[in-house]
């Protein structure tokens, strides 16, 4: 742990003072001449993610100033962890102010490394905090991002199906919910026939985790998590470049995970139930196959017109039983569709939603939360595009276009038409490095959806 709390700061700690371009302007002619002139030298002027080390009297650090583009970002102190040299920092009284959430946060996430197979090369610095309910807060949702990352950076050979629902198990342990689990063939008798059908060819077999925790008598809240801890495509096999990154498939899974420990650590008023659908999606002699046709937890039946669009296969069952005990929402998380990405980029999840009004909300949240997603129709007209001669509802499209939409809409099927529900295609990974967020897994919306819950289930 990166940011210490405590109730004083000690008095050792290095300062840091943070600024932007226009307060270091209104600081600069306040400072002694020798800070002054050593901080013009270095050609310091407060740019966002810039810093600059100030000497003492002795030689010995002194002094940082922090250069950042908005004090209350979520990332506002990121770049600072890895770059700044070993020991322990606060921050100080002149500059801007940096809420404590934010500070723990974006520190602590800035001082992240998946470092399970490969050491740091050294320790990142320590952020010294008093102890306040936002410090306390930043550093949870700091910790459930950094968990979520984890588990989506965890090679397949280390994170299948079987270790996926231990993660899950750890989870419910440490807040008290109940864990329980439907594996391999017992999910054909349990009614789960599309879970079965996807993973039934990896020799790790399939399963459905379930994690419940909070008070029955509490507006009940269901979270689903697609959970394809290794895609290969099937017997549409992927190209070996589609593949590479296929250890990510359970991101949907991992974020679920992670919004779940947040609504646990936060204990929200609600009666929590988290589904995660867990399989490798492998080719064997007993892989499902183009053509078939699978019958689902909710009686529909559905073509298979690509073995590769395996998520929403696996979710509609879980959805479908989800729905079973009409909850007051549910949401869904899923690295769905490539269409998504293309339409929105890596950096923006697309949020499927029945309602404008909750839809704008959480776009507005996400903006001001620097925890994007972009709200994208559940077009009814496009529904003739996945209607099957042969079964129900087919898993592919007629085309390419709308492939997105495709998917949400085909969701939609196991949802029924009085549940309220929201449907997050997210990307789950970063692809380039910023400040806070290295390349690797990534947790996306899972703050603007913390948000959102407590706004909806428990206003101030």
């Amino acid at each position: 742990m990166t940011v210490q709390l405590t109730k004083s700061v000690p008095a050792a700690a290095i300062a840091i003072t943070v600024v932007d371009r226009a307060a270091f302007k209104l600081l600069a002619p306040q400072l002694p001449a020798a800070t002054r002139n050593w901080l013009a030298a270095l050609g310091f002027e407060g740019q966002a993610d810039t810093h600059a080390l100030v000497p003492g009297a002795d030689g010995t650090l002194g002094q940082v100033f922090a250069g950042v583009g908005h004090a209350a970002g979520a990332w506002v102190l990121s770049a600072l962890p890895q770059a700044l040299p070993e020991g322990s920092y606060c921050l100080a009284d002149d500059g801007l102010q940096v809420p404590a959430e934010q500070a723990a946060l974006s520190w602590e996430l800035g001082a992240y490394q998946f470092d399970v197979y490969k050491p740091r090369r050294r320790p990142a610095a320590v952020l010294a905090m008093v102890s306040t309910p936002e410090a306390q807060r930043g550093l949870a949702l700091a910790h459930a991002i950094a968990a979520t990352r984890d588990l989506v950076n965890t090679p397949a050979e280390h994170m299948g199906p079987e270790e996926l629902a231990k993660a899950a198990q750890l989870v419910a342990k440490q807040h008290g919910a109940k864990f329980s689990a439907i594996v391999g063939d017992a999910l054909l008798k349990k009614n789960f026939p599309a879970i079965h059908a996807v993973g039934r060819a990896s020799t790790r077999a399939p399963r459905l985790i379930e994690l419940n925790w909070g008070n029955a008598k509490h507006p009940k809240l269901t979270i689903v998590g697609k959970g394809v801890c290794f895609d290969t495509g099937g017997l549409d096999l992927k190209p070996a470049d589609g593949m590479r990154q296929m250890k990510k498939d359970m991101g949907g899974a991992a974020n679920a995970l992670g919004l779940a420990t947040l609504v646990m650590a936060l204990k929200l008023p609600v009666h929590l139930q988290v589904l995660i659908p867990a399989v490798e999606n492998s080719v064997a002699g007993n892989a499902y196959r183009p053509g078939d046709v699978i019958k689902t937890r909710a009686g529909l039946q559905i073509e298979i017109g690509n073995t590769d669009a395996e998520g929403r296969v696996i979710l509609c069952d879980a959805l479908a039983y989800a729905a079973e005990s009409q909850p007051e929402l549910i949401i869904d998380l899923a690295t769905l569709t490539g269409a998504a990405r293309i339409a929105l980029g890596p950096e923006l999840p697309a949020l499927f939603c029945r309602d404008m009004d909750t839809a704008r909300d959480l776009v507005d949240l996400g903006m001001k939360l620097d925890d994007p997603l972009w709200h994208m129709p559940l077009w009814a007209p496009y529904q003739p595009g996945i209607q099957s001669d042969i079964a129900d509802i087919v898993n592919t499209g007629k085309g390419p276009k709308g492939g997105a939409i495709n998917a949400a809409l085909f969701l939609e099927y196991f949802i029924p038409a009085q549940q309220d529900w929201l449907h997050l295609d997210i990307y789950a990974s970063n692809d380039t490095p910023r400040p806070g967020r290295p390349v690797g897994g990534e947790a996306q919306t899972i703050r603007t959806l913390l948000a959102y819950l407590e706004e909806r289930f428990s206003p101030a």
